[in-house]
């Protein structure tokens, strides 16, 4: 089984405000152990969490060797203060602030920094994005600093633009990635970068009544067309689902994760072949992250 490359344990996949409420005084144990437990029957041995701000992750990773599970956290998302990451982390107002927060992450025993570089999906617009991403300064500068205190960065980035500026800046990870164009693709098929799509917080989310099914159909097609694209490009694609996002549940969003995948690729390549750049790709996420 393929591990789980994002993950936010703290949330519940279906109320985020109801997830945050559990854990707001301090990380619940049950909920910490059931989540790990569907994980471990699963087949699950490797989860790499994108962070939040309740202590949840840094308490799972202390006990998920007792479920056989490798876990990675960041343990907080960064994000420049009135954007887009609150939800999941800690906000910063200027670069010596941002690199205590880094300084921080690493004091309290994170494995990896994890950075905030744009808006979401605004699914109730036909997808498009909530705000304006960093710009190309900020984003260079933010990996720099990561990077010169001996740490891999996870980007939360969406957008062209956004997305080969991380890519071009030396990100060693692109989570998400909707509306990259074919330049951004070469940029990152070219670069040491992987790329997690988390497609089912798109694909999943169809049926559900929470948002017009036509839109997500059309914007699941758009991002769809652009991973199959990176697949023949050669970029490194892992596996991740956003576990814990509206209708992505844990354990099984990475299942859902792979047979959108699959069906993705099949006209590309054999399933053995789908499976061995899937798996590398994890393997390279594992020794960086």
């Amino acid at each position: 089984m393929f591990g789980e490359c994002h993950a936010h344990l703290f949330m519940n996949g279906y109320n985020y405000h109801e997830a945050v409420e559990l854990h707001r005084n301090q990380p619940k144990e049950g909920d910490i152990r059931e989540k790990l437990r569907l994980y471990q029957e699963q087949g699950v041995t490797f989860v790499r969490d994108g962070g939040d701000a309740l202590g949840v992750s840094a308490f799972a990773k202390k006990i998920a060797p007792e479920y056989g599970i490798d876990y990675r956290t960041p343990l907080f998302a960064i994000h420049r203060n009135g954007h887009y990451g609150g939800i999941v982390g800690c906000g910063f107002d200027d670069m010596k602030e941002y690199h205590s927060r880094v300084k921080r992450a690493i004091r309290e025993g994170a494995d990896f920094i994890k950075v905030m570089f744009s808006g979401i999906l605004d699914f109730s617009r036909d997808g498009a994005l909530t705000e304006e991403p960093l710009a190309a300064e900020e984003i260079r500068e933010m990996i720099h600093i990561a990077h010169e205190e001996g740490m891999a960065v996870m980007a939360h980035v969406n957008g062209a633009d956004a997305v080969r500026n991380a890519v071009e800046a030396g990100v060693d990870s692109v989570e998400h990635g909707n509306f990259m164009d074919e330049d951004c693709l070469q940029a990152l098929a070219e670069s040491h970068a992987l790329w997690v799509p988390t497609y089912v917080t798109i694909t999943n989310l169809i049926g559900s009544g929470r948002f017009d099914d036509d839109s997500l159909r059309r914007l699941a097609e758009r991002q769809g067309e652009r991973i199959r694209r990176g697949f023949e490009l050669g970029a490194k694609i892992a596996l991740g689902s956003d576990a814990g996002a509206y209708c992505v549940p844990h354990a099984q969003g990475i299942m859902d994760e792979y047979r959108e995948i699959r069906r993705l690729t099949a006209s590309l390549f054999s399933q053995d072949e789908l499976d061995r750049r899937l798996a590398a790709a994890e393997e390279k996420i594992q020794k960086k992250f």
